[in-house]
């Protein structure tokens, strides 16, 4: 039970201060002319490299072995560092329409693309129980925008807040594509999350690099510029990496010691503390219509982890011979779905 606590304190604390430094980095002013950072493909590369760096020394400590993948599967992880590469900046410009608390309770939509991609891309067929949790998400999400506010002085604020959806669409859209892909890997392949959060993030960051370093490409001069001006942002962006890298390390601990079951809440309950934390850190104003939406939406994800949960618990006393006492809830193994869950960004 203390390892499982340090666990959970470990992801809460990472997650939920990654949070908090995302949306400071991404939507607040520096400076005394209150200047904006707004170089993400430079934090991206930042976020990648400490990611790869944090892994390949989790491996280390746990004195597992870092192998040179081989020709098929070394195409698989360039495929989704370049997929993964190409999602992130779409969520970064959503926030320039959107606020915060909204990208991330659209992110929770993230089942939809998956699932889609899953379906379209590998011809895979899901449970009943999935298209139900699919439309609470996309219901609640739908009515949390409907319901939002209107400002009638704001002029434009309607499409703005459209096209910031629209752009938090296409990231999910190409994450769908890119954890399906994850999906094949771990369904092709023995590798473990640690190892696939090392090559990944190291060929993103190592894409991201290329980018940033071509002559007609001015944002890494730019950025390094920015946090020489402002070098109170190094503290937040470092802190950011930091906490995300660290935060996969706790997840990929909790799933092999603890299994999905233990995970599942944890999860669910961190990214509905994480749209409170920044309410209350940053002044977003929800009305009461809003806040059942977001029920909604926590519903949905909430009764796919109960009927996942009671899946696995009859799987394992059916797997056990007849004289074998009962399972708790805490030790089943980490399935391929909760593994490509773990690998979305709420970046």
């Amino acid at each position: 039970m203390l390892k499982l606590a340090i666990c959970v304190a470990g992801i809460y604390t990472c997650f939920l201060t990654w949070g908090y430094f995302q949306e400071k980095v991404s939507t607040t002013p520096y400076g005394a002319a209150d200047a904006k950072f707004e170089f993400f493909i430079f934090l991206n590369m930042v976020q990648a490299f400490t990611a790869s760096a944090t892994a390949f020394l989790y491996l280390k400590l746990q004195g597992k072995p870092l192998e040179m993948p081989s020709r098929m599967l070394l195409g698989k992880y360039f495929q989704v560092a370049f997929s993964n590469a190409i999602a992130s900046p779409f969520s970064y410009a959503a926030l320039k329409h959107i606020d915060y608390p909204t990208m991330i309770l659209t992110k929770s939509c993230k089942l939809v693309p998956v699932m889609l991609m899953n379906i379209l891309l590998y011809r895979r067929k899901f449970p009943t129980y999935k298209y139900v949790c699919v439309a609470l998400i996309t219901f609640g999400v739908a009515g949390f925008m409907t319901l939002a506010p209107f400002d009638e002085h704001k002029k434009g604020a309607v499409e703005s807040s459209l096209f910031g959806m629209f752009l938090v669409i296409v990231n999910l859209t190409i994450d769908g594509v890119t954890n399906s892909t994850q999906d094949q890997i771990f369904h092709t392949f023995k590798v473990t999350g640690q190892q696939m959060m090392c090559f990944m993030n190291l060929f993103m960051s190592a894409f991201m690099a290329i980018w940033l370093i071509n002559p007609f490409n001015s944002e890494l001069s730019n950025a390094l510029a920015f946090c020489h001006s402002h070098p109170a942002i190094i503290k937040d962006i470092m802190l950011f990496c930091i906490c995300g890298a660290v935060g996969q390390c706790f997840i990929f601990y909790t799933l092999e010691q603890f299994g999905s079951l233990s995970l599942v809440t944890v999860t669910v309950t961190r990214k509905l503390f994480t749209i409170v934390i920044s309410v209350i850190s940053y002044g977003h104003l929800l009305n009461i219509s809003q806040w059942l939406m977001i029920g909604v939406v926590f519903s949905g994800i909430g009764l796919e982890a109960y009927v996942k949960r009671n899946e696995k618990m009859e799987k394992m006393v059916d797997n056990l011979p007849s004289h074998s006492p009962k399972p708790d809830n805490g030790g089943s193994s980490p399935d391929t779905f909760i593994k490509i869950l773990v690998h979305l960004r709420c970046r």
